[in-house]
């Protein structure tokens, strides 16, 4: 591998927004945890070539991986939060359809809706500069969800739920961060929460409900202040 051919938004972005011409450098990331710097050959209408100058590594995202699993709210929200959750080291988004979410049928989110937000994962993390591709798993129902995460290993949960519960957020996380996990689940309700059954649901694989305050959040809010404060208390 000795140079890159760009054509279509990377192309644009690089000529008509970053006005780079021949001879300017630039670096690549392509999410297999390097970065490699590219110099303009050649600089055409509709495409551009680059040879490779050299390549770094980049950091691993650190342990324990984060994954949002997600009630997927009103569409355009899932679009900032899947912006939002790369910045801030997620290690993937499980979209799920429940009983409240503005989805019921996990068929609704259609294929090109997830490549989507897969397409914004890719520019989010060229602007942040991380080193691996945030993954966005398709969409499933609330009964498979659980089930997968029942069965992961060295895997724990987080359940904020905006209804009564005794276990307050920085009790929660001190319990995991004693569990040394690898891996961490944090489950993020629609705008109308979780129901009553999904809540006897989550006590049946372990998971109690979690407060963060006596203050509702909106669903964008609950994921960028439990990402903030988890990549601050658990070093993820």
């Amino acid at each position: 591998e000795t140079g890159v051919v760009l054509r279509g938004e990377l192309f644009h972005h690089v000529r008509d927004v970053c006005r780079f011409a021949v001879g300017d450098r630039f670096e690549v990331l392509t999410g297999d945890g390097l970065a490699r710097l590219m110099e303009i050959r050649t600089l055409g209408t509709r495409e551009l070539s680059a040879d490779l100058i050299s390549s770094r590594t980049l950091p691993p995202l650190p342990k324990p991986f984060v994954t949002l699993a997600l009630s997927v709210p009103k569409l355009p929200k899932v679009d900032w939060i899947v912006e939002k959750s790369v910045e801030l080291g997620a290690f993937a988004i499980r979209p799920f359809v429940s009983d409240y979410s503005f989805l019921r049928k996990a068929s609704e989110i259609s294929e090109s809706r997830i490549q989507r937000w897969q397409k914004l994962a890719v520019s989010a993390t060229g602007q942040s500069g991380r080193g691996d591709l945030m993954q966005i798993q398709p969409a499933v129902t609330f009964e498979k969800l659980l089930d997968d995460f029942s069965r992961q290993e060295g895997t724990v949960g987080l359940f904020p739920y905006e209804g009564e519960s005794d276990w307050a957020l920085p009790d929660a996380l001190s319990a995991l961060k004693a569990q040394s996990p690898t891996h961490l689940w944090v489950f993020v309700g629609s705008e109308g929460g979780f129901s009553v059954r999904e809540v006897e649901a989550f006590a049946k694989v372990g998971l109690k409900p979690v407060t963060m305050g006596d203050q509702i959040l909106r669903v964008e809010t609950a994921c960028l202040a439990l990402m903030s404060i988890i990549k601050y208390e658990l070093g993820a």
